[in-house]
């Protein structure tokens, strides 16, 4: 029996490593196109993003071994595809990344409870626990109880609870009288920080001006590599429960222009780069 491929919380938070910056590069142009990657084009690439050439190696491995891509031999060099799970893998991550913070979604004023707690000498466990109901949206409150305002979030809760064979129960309620909305938000997620780190990345972007095809193509990156981190950070609450002019409105549009005006020259660096094999 398969074992589904485990993206881990660094992975996830889209820190500037050799394997997180190695999946964006695969969702960004690989996956799009479909075709094999070369070696020798990831090395150039990950080169010019500083990233070492046996780091590059070592995360191609263990992307490889991770079950993600799987590599053929052509003479004496090697193509990477995406296998079946990385497929699934960088869609599900693609439809995160652009579909996430795309307008205002209306909200019932109900939240969805959930409490789940992993034994404490399972320390892998509690963090793909953590990772995987961040990813979905939910918050926690203390070590064993999760909520999120988006109430249709519970058939992915009760996937990621059978996926990791813990036992937990969950209600859909309304708030009462005691306490506040607002300070159950933040309760449950710090929302000081992740506005900190939303002003960083408008102050990150705001500088780049890429005027190059190949500058175009290292920005798009860096662009995607930034703001893929921010659907794990930042649960996506409806504006009633945020604060005053909220950063991650405009974050999320400085994203989108970004991205569509940098795409056109980003694609055909790509494509030139793709085709060379060394």
């Amino acid at each position: 029996m398969t074992t589904e491929p485990v993206v881990s919380r660094r992975q996830q938070l889209g820190a500037a490593s050799a394997p997180s910056l190695l999946l964006t590069i695969l969702g960004e142009f690989v996956l799009p196109g479909g075709h094999p990657v070369w070696t020798a084009t990831l090395l150039e690439l990950m080169g010019e993003l500083e990233i070492a050439e046996k780091a590059t190696r070592q995360a191609i491995m263990r992307t490889a071994d991770s079950g993600w891509i799987s590599g053929s031999r052509v003479g004496r060099q090697t193509r990477w595809a995406l296998t079946d799970a990385g497929v699934r893998l960088l869609r599900e991550g693609t439809t995160r990344i652009f579909g996430f913070a795309g307008g205002d979604r209306p909200w019932d004023g109900r939240w969805l409870v959930t409490s789940v707690s992993a034994p404490e000498n399972q320390r892998a466990l509690r963090d793909r626990l953590r990772t995987r109901l961040g990813w979905a949206g939910l918050g926690a409150l203390n070590g064993v109880t999760w909520v999120t305002p988006w109430v249709d979030r519970e058939p992915e809760v009760a996937e990621v609870l059978a996926d990791l064979g813990l036992p937990g129960w969950s209600f859909v309620a309304s708030s009462g009288r005691i306490g506040d909305e607002r300070s159950l938000t933040r309760s449950a997620w710090d929302l000081d920080e992740i506005e900190r780190r939303y002003e960083s990345f408008l102050d990150l972007v705001g500088r780049r001006r890429p005027r190059t095809d190949r500058q175009a193509l290292l920005a798009q990156i860096r662009l995607v590599q930034e703001w893929r981190r921010f659907p794990l950070l930042d649960p996506g609450l409806p504006r009633e429960l945020l604060p005053p002019r909220w950063s991650g409105h405009r974050a999320a549009e400085v994203f989108r222009e970004r991205h569509a005006a940098w795409a056109p020259k980003a694609r055909a660096e790509w494509a030139a780069l793709a085709d060379r094999r060394s």
